[in-house]
């Protein structure tokens, strides 16, 4: 799968999008008691709004990853990474990765931002090797978060 099979979601993938990050996100909810918040997102909402971007694993084929991004000022804030645990292994979460830090530089903006739940350690050990560095860990509701950063200019 090249880059270029990463699209902007269109109105049709709305179910994708939802099945693809519920697969991705339920088997958290019993390790931090909560409902992952990306499970909870309005998926139409940030389609339409030109948030979302998906991939198959090949043209035609289910969706099999997405990343939903926000331009915020001075960052793009990579809300949600999701990788159908089908493909996992398959370098979708490299390659969706990838999109994102050409997403910021075709933005000009200088970082990505994300978060993630302190309970999903799988995730802080992916981070870092993509070149995110933790900025801090705060409570914010119901989830416990580790916020990274990764500088690309």
């Amino acid at each position: 799968m090249d880059d270029e099979r990463i699209r902007r979601a269109a109105a049709a993938d709305v179910p994708a999008v939802a099945a693809v990050t519920d697969a991705a996100y339920r088997p958290y909810i019993e390790r931090i008691g909560v409902v992952p918040q990306p499970m909870e997102a309005d998926h139409a909402a940030d389609v339409a709004a030109g948030k979302v971007f998906v991939t198959e694993a090949e043209p035609g084929a289910p969706v099999v990853g997405l990343v939903v991004l926000e331009a915020l000022g001075d960052h793009l804030f990579l809300d949600s990474i999701a990788v159908h645990p089908d493909a996992h292994g398959t370098g979708v979460g490299r390659r969706l990765l990838r999109f994102v830090d050409a997403q910021a530089r075709a933005l000009g903006l200088p970082e990505v931002r994300l978060y993630t739940n302190a309970l999903m350690t799988e995730n802080q050990k992916i981070y870092p090797k993509y070149g995110y560095e933790v900025v801090e860990r705060r409570v914010d509701g119901p989830y416990d978060r580790v916020h990274y950063r990764k500088r690309l200019l």
